[in-house]
């Protein structure tokens, strides 16, 4: 089933996300939605709190990049419980954009290297290192899950020169190819 997805200004992605346990409830279905949901916007990771559930769990599938970064080829994971061990390396620039946060792109810095501990879909703690591609998206997903946003980590005059379209953003004023929801 296709989920709404919360835009900028929404309370749902300014919270902290809660730990995950095996019991959640119908824990697959949002699974099997939140893919479907991801891929029908296009985009490479969607976090829980985006469409307004309130638990640490993200999904990415960087596959789409791989033409430009050959270490997205193939990298499709489920991430439950995430936790940000460490992050390190020379930060560099990418242009990111974000589904909560349509028609706008910016160069956001991050460090290359991300070691993240986590659960996947069936509960099998990882503890790994992710670098590139890979760290990038992990990250701009992380943050989801923290109630940040890309746009937080924009110098403030890059943050100035865009509160005209956050604005309108928060107000719904934007059009998505994709269902989209305020609050």
């Amino acid at each position: 089933m296709l989920l709404p997805i919360y835009l900028y200004g929404a309370s749902a992605l300014r919270k902290r996300t809660e730990e995950v346990t095996p019991d959640y409830p119908q824990l697959r279905q949002l699974l099997s939605n939140l893919w479907e949901t991801l891929y029908h916007a296009d985009g490479v990771g969607l976090a829980a709190p985006q469409v307004g559930v309130n638990i640490r769990l993200f999904v990415v599938d960087v596959d789409c990049l791989s033409e430009k970064f050959p270490d997205g080829k193939g990298f499709k994971r489920t991430f439950i419980n995430a936790r940000m061990v460490e992050e390190e390396g020379e930060e560099w620039a990418y242009e990111e954009g974000c589904l909560s946060v349509p028609k706008i792109h910016e160069n956001v810095k991050r460090p290359a290297r991300v070691h993240l501990r986590y659960c996947d879909e069936n509960f099998v703690e990882h503890d790994e290192w992710f670098d590139g591609i890979r760290a990038r998206v992990i990250q701009h997903e992380y943050d989801h899950l923290e109630g940040r946003l890309f746009v937080d980590k924009l110098p403030p005059i890059r943050k100035q020169l865009l509160k005209s379209k956050l604005l309108k953003v928060s107000k719904g004023e934007v059009s998505a190819a994709y269902r989209t929801k305020m609050s």
